[in-house]
Order: C-alpha cells, then sequence, then structure tokens
C-alpha cells in the first residue's frame, strides 16, 4: 500500500479559528497582534493492491471566485489555482484516469471542489450519509452553515453512500468520526511498519489532538460528538501505535510528505 500525500497549496486564515482563545485581549495587553497563518491543504493517493483511492478532491481552482465572499475573506486558498487537482496527482505520477476509488472525507468547499472530474463517470465516491444530507440541506436551503458549494457536489456522480464504520478494501477501514461535522469520515491504514489513522478536520493542526486544543466554535458542528471522536481516534492510537494524520497541520504536513 502506497501512500502518496498531494500539496493543494495553502488557506490563509487567523489562527483563532483553529486553536480557540490562542490570541486574547487582556487587561495589560488590551490590543494584541492576532496571528495570520498559512495552513495546509492536501489530499492522498492511497495505491492499494485493489485499486487506486483518492482521498479527497481538494479546493475548485476558481476558489477566489466562485467561495462566498466573506469565506475566502476568512478562509482565503489563493493559490487553489496553481494547485489545483491534476498538478498535484501528475506531481505524484498519477492522473484522474487512474483513480479507481474517491472518498470524501466530507463536503467543505476545500475538501470537496474536485469533484466534477467524475461528473459523469463510473468511479465510487464514498460518503458518510449524514454528510450528504447536510451538505445539499447547506447548500440548497437557509439551514446548515456556508462551508458547503452545491457547484462542488451537485454532479451525475457514483455515490457510495457510508452509514458506519466500514471496511472499504483489505486493511483501510472508513471511521465515522462526527464533530468538525456531521459526517465526517476518517480511516485507519493497516501497514507494514507503522498504521496510519487519518483524522482529517477532526483536529485542524497537532495541538487539537496532542494538547487537547480546541478548535474555534465555527468550525465544530457538534463539540460533544467531537470529543467522542477523538477519543475513538485516541483508542485506536493506542493500540496500534499508528501515526495520525491532521487536517491541516502544516509543519505535520511538511514532516511527512516525503515520508509516507
Amino acid at each position: 500500500m502506497e501512500l502518496h500525500l498531494l500539496d493543494r497549496g495553502t488557506i490563509r486564515a487567523d489562527l483563532n479559528f483553529a486553536l480557540d482563545g490562542e490570541v486574547v485581549a487582556t487587561q495589560s495587553a488590551p490590543s494584541p497582534e492576532l496571528r495570520y497563518e498559512e495552513f495546509a491543504v492536501w489530499n492522498l493517493v492511497v495505491d492499494h493492491p485493489d485499486g487506486v483511492v483518492l482521498w479527497d478532491t481538494g479546493s475548485d481552482p476558481e476558489a477566489a471566485s466562485v467561495w462566498p465572499a466573506p469565506l475566502f475573506e476568512a478562509f482565503g486558498h489563493v493559490d487553489a489555482d496553481e494547485r489545483d487537482l491534476d498538478t498535484a496527482l501528475a506531481e505524484a505520477g498519477y492522473t484522474v484516469d487512474d483513480i479507481d476509488i474517491v472518498v470524501q472525507s466530507h463536503l467543505h468547499l476545500d475538501h470537496a471542489g474536485g469533484l466534477a472530474h467524475f461528473d459523469g463517470t463510473d468511479v465510487p465516491v464514498y460518503v458518510h450519509r449524514r454528510e450528504l444530507e447536510h451538505a445539499y440541506l447547506s447548500a440548497k436551503t437557509t439551514a446548515g452553515d456556508i462551508a458547503y458549494l452545491a457547484s462542488d457536489f451537485d454532479h451525475d456522480l457514483n455515490w457510495q453512500v457510508v452509514d458506519g464504520d466500514r471496511q472499504l478494501l483489505p486493511g483501510f477501514e472508513l471511521l465515522h468520526l462526527p464533530g468538525h461535522t456531521p459526517g465526517l469520515l476518517g480511516a485507519h491504514l493497516e501497514r507494514e511498519g507503522t498504521d496510519l489513522l487519518i483524522a482529517g478536520d477532526e483536529a485542524f493542526l497537532a495541538a487539537n489532538y496532542e494538547q487537547d486544543r480546541e478548535m474555534g466554535s465555527s468550525l465544530v458542528y457538534d463539540s460533544r460528538a467531537w470529543a467522542a471522536s477523538k477519543r475513538t481516534l485516541e483508542d485506536r492510537e493506542r493500540r496500534t501505535d499508528a501515526t495520525v494524520l491532521y487536517g491541516h497541520d502544516p509543519e505535520q504536513f511538511e514532516r511527512l510528505s516525503g515520508t509516507l
């Protein structure tokens, strides 16, 4: 099972979104300097003996014009057009035509913007039932939240709906990790050497998982579910000594991009 971490560029945002209360005003420092940081955007190719799996499809290359303006102001994926899916796959030696299976961890616009590549194909696209429901509710009504774009996922796709944890391929188990969104999927990949646990946006940064630092409330749909999902990952990590892969941690991405 070969793993290839794909560089899909960076999102720039206030660090307080990822680490709740990281920079706050105090009596002695009533006007602190905010921290505007860069966060990694990645996809993962899992070259499994039974098929080539693409984990997430990243942002639409035209994010600057198609994302809602307030959202792009808050989470600016300024190089989305330079780090499109074709470019990232080519750097790893693949094309879209090589992909046998797509897994969408969730359908937020920085994760689902490349699904158009699979419009009208028979490539199975795995997504959790609650995520698909919530995405359409959010994109098509005034309910839900603004981080979903119908143009990302409202295509002729071969949806494969997941209802809970399930085995995708031998040694590749999908895990339902609700919290960040209702239907967030992670995964447990069993490999020779070190297993991999894909936490994804259950933990935006390493500190969310390793130091119990909460994410900002705008990044958590259900805080109790988020805490329970974190315990699920921690239990798996204890039992397997797996590497945990976080959603947008730039330091981890830099460290692991050549070693996975």
